[in-house]
């Protein structure tokens, strides 16, 4: 029978409440675990692939169980890849390797065990550390398939205990229904992604919807779905961001204790786009602001910080006190001065030509030289961007940024 390796883990993005830093968790999957798995021979199954309901069923516990081999990834300490980590170690002595992104620390209870760690950018993962990670993990599960030493804690500590067995035919059965499945989760967000590169954010927005319906309170899947909801142009705009609204609002961003920096941008979003629909009501810029500004406190990324300083500039613009108007055009030029430092330092990577985000850094930089007067360098960034072929979808995002700071500075 083949050989079976159930992979635990977070899906899309999530952040590391200690660090304030998101990683997406699908480019760990996809670019170091899954070609690892599959280059030692095991079969790889992701725990997404599974979870039907948002409940542990009986596939999970069979294959935390009887799975000849579990990676588990506790980047960002997703609870339910801790709580099934825990099931596997009181379930089998051997045969499971602990997996994290370097910084952060690791938990107490785990930090007796070897832990394989890699690099994370956050979007993306170098190529360079891609390619040692596959190598390296691959290495790794075939010694640990081989030796077959105890990494249980408590078959460690308590040498009586006896594993639980899995009656073989049981097994099959269930494994056999796990290949009739269709309607996965990990399914269904892949389709999402696909409609989200094509634009089609009306179709993605429905997937992304069965799959928050699928897990309750996932906040990958529910910032997806309000995303996809405020792009959807096949709906008036003020409906879908009032729609967006209520969507996004499920994870409280109102809430001060809220550091998720997707869901403050995404919230930013869709307060500046209410107010770009209905400028009687400076409100909404002035909750943009507040959004896009805690979200570029906590995790400086160029992104955030971008549209945190077009909001400035808006607000320049309409302000009647002219302090304030100096007070805002300073500040949004400070702020873009210091999304060009932040994107000098992502270059000292070896790999940074190499990132997935990279048309999104080349609009960045496009926009700010040109906010900040250096139009030669806004240029050659122009040109860079246009030249990664973004699609249709992509050029509109860039352009309508870069009209609005022309319309401002004209």
């Amino acid at each position: 029978m083949e050989k079976i390796c159930f992979v635990i883990m977070g899906y899309g993005k999530k952040t590391d409440p200690t660090l304030g830093k998101t990683f997406d968790l699908d480019v760990t999957y996809n670019s170091i675990i899954k070609p690892a798995v599959e280059k030692s021979g095991f079969t790889c199954i992701r725990g997404d692939e599974v979870l039907e309901s948002g409940i542990i069923d009986k596939s999970m516990y069979a294959l935390l169980i009887h799975a000849d081999l579990v990676i588990a990834d506790i980047t960002t300490f997703n609870p339910n890849a801790i709580y099934e980590l825990g099931i596997r170690h009181a379930a089998k002595p051997f045969s499971t390797i602990i997996m994290k992104e370097k910084d952060g620390n690791i938990p107490f209870d785990l930090n007796h065990n070897k832990t394989f760690t890699y690099s994370h950018m956050g979007e993306d993962i170098g190529v360079t550390e891609t390619e040692r990670c596959v190598k390296a993990l691959t290495n790794l599960i075939i010694e640990v398939d081989k030796a077959k030493e105890t990494d249980s804690p408590l078959f460690h500590h308590i040498r009586g205990v006896q594993p639980y067995v899995l009656p073989p035919e049981e097994y099959v059965e269930i494994i056999k229904e796990l290949a009739d499945k269709e309607k996965s989760i990990f399914a269904l967000s892949e389709k999402a992604k696909i409609e989200m590169a094509n634009g089609n954010f009306s179709d993605a927005a429905k997937f992304w919807k069965k799959a928050s319906e699928k897990v309750e309170n996932d906040n990958y899947f529910i910032q997806q779905l309000a995303l996809c909801t405020y792009k959807d142009k096949t709906v008036n705009p003020n409906i879908a961001l009032t729609d967006a609204l209520g969507i996004i609002r499920q994870l409280e961003p109102e809430d001060r204790n809220t550091t998720d920096p997707e869901t403050l941008g995404i919230t930013g979003a869709i307060y500046k786009r209410l107010w770009l629909q209905n400028k009687e009501t400076p409100e909404y810029l002035d909750r943009a602001i507040e959004y896009y500004k805690r979200g570029f406190t906590i995790n400086q990324d160029y992104y955030t910080g971008e549209n945190y300083a077009l909001c400035l500039d808006l607000k320049a613009e309409i302000s009647t006190d002219s302090n304030e108007k100096i007070y805002y055009g300073f500040s949004a030029k400070n702020t873009r001065k210091e999304i060009i430092n932040i994107i000098e330092k992502l270059k000292e990577d070896e790999d940074f030509y190499k990132r997935t985000d990279l048309k999104w850094i080349t609009a960045t930089l496009s926009n700010c030289y040109y906010a900040i007067g250096n139009v030669e360098e806004h240029k050659i960034y122009d040109e860079q961007f246009l030249k990664l072929k973004p699609l249709d979808w992509e050029i509109e995002t860039y352009q309508d940024s870069l009209n609005h700071i022309k319309g401002l500075l004209n």
